[in-house]
């Protein structure tokens, strides 16, 4: 008899898609249940987690739905804290999954909303009796969760010689990519980070594509996996999401476009090599916006899809608001940049 999982389990499996002969997507519904699900139950093998412990955690996208999720399945308190860029469908299920989502106001010093929620979880936590926090950005159980996909992706595909994904906790390419070397140490990985992110060395600053990007260095992020970073707009993402889903009908989220145009740029230069593309969710969350020709039109997101191709530049300040990339090299941030990189605990 076949044995059935839950939702969970029917969320956090990834699809491996052909897109041409040489791409192949990763085509997640929802590709952070695989952290959530990993984290929560090593806590609770770990004795973290008991019957009245609260999960208090700071997301504004997939991770904190992940955690809401996993949460409702086990009856467990769960509080979000976000910022009032969480769009507005996501929160509506949130809430509808039982979990509380706390929204500070205030922008830290230098314009990201990042530091003042870890500071408000931190507060949240030291007034609750018994309190636990996933700490995406930090847990090494986060990366240490894709080895489940870096065994799925060998047994599906084979040779895997490139890696192309978004950059955001650091998790999933960090995780992923290492686990992959193992078995393909020549493997190529490439981040893919949007402007005004402090992730890859550029100023912080506010950012219109969400999902990718952060106004902190997360430790889970291993720079030293990377060998190319791409940093794409919003306009770029927006074109690259539609024509994803027109060419190929993969219904998923921007960020999922960002990644896809590096990747069919790579693939194309790089016919010999096999290359796989991390789509991290689904698109019904951007039904009103990036599905939306009208919204679009009316926010001037319609220029994208100009470039074919992105600007070279050697440093991660040189990448202006077009899409660049720079030959990162395996380095750290230190030895990119030159600067003193600050990580946040």
């Amino acid at each position: 008899m076949t044995a059935f999982g839950d939702v969970v389990e029917a969320y956090r499996i990834p699809t491996v898609v052909r897109l041409t002969d040489n791409l192949y997507a990763l085509s997640y519904r929802l590709m952070k249940m695989i952290p959530a699900r990993h984290i929560m139950r090593r806590a609770a093998d770990e004795g973290l987690l008991e019957p009245d412990t609260t999960v208090v955690e700071t997301t504004s996208g997939t991770f904190g739905l992940a955690l809401a999720m996993e949460c409702a399945l086990t009856s467990r308190p769960l509080v979000l804290v976000s910022d009032p860029v969480i769009d507005a469908p996501l929160r509506r299920r949130l809430e509808d999954l039982g979990a509380t989502v706390d929204i500070v106001s205030h922008r830290a010093p230098g314009g990201g909303y990042q530091p003042t929620r870890l500071a408000r979880v931190a507060e949240l936590m030291a007034g609750l009796p018994s309190a636990f926090c996933p700490q995406q950005y930090s847990n090494p159980a986060n990366p240490a969760s894709y080895a489940l996909v870096a065994s799925l992706l060998a047994e599906q595909v084979g040779q895997v010689d490139c890696l192309v994904g978004p950059v955001g906790s650091g998790g999933s390419m960090s995780g992923t990519t290492s686990a992959l070397r193992e078995a393909f140490p020549d493997l190529t990985a490439i981040g893919v980070d949007t402007h005004r992110s402090v992730l890859f060395g550029q100023p912080d600053g506010h950012r219109t594509l969400r999902g990718l990007g952060n106004s902190l260095i997360p430790a889970n992020l291993d720079h030293r996996q990377f060998d190319e970073v791409h940093w794409i707009g919003a306009a770029d993402a927006y074109a690259a999401t539609r024509a994803l889903h027109r060419k190929h009908a993969l219904f998923m989220g921007p960020t999922s476009g960002a990644s896809y145009l590096a990747a069919t740029w790579w693939a194309a230069r790089n016919a010999d090599a096999l290359t796989v593309v991390v789509l991290p969710d689904e698109g019904y969350r951007y039904l009103d916006t990036v599905y939306d020709d009208g919204w679009l039109r009316g926010n001037g997101w319609t220029g994208g899809g100009v470039d074919t191709a992105p600007l070279t530049v050697d440093t991660p300040l040189q990448a202006g608001p077009g899409w660049c990339r720079t030959l990162w090299g395996r380095r750290s941030l230190a030895e990119v940049s030159g600067a003193v990189v600050e990580v946040a605990a």
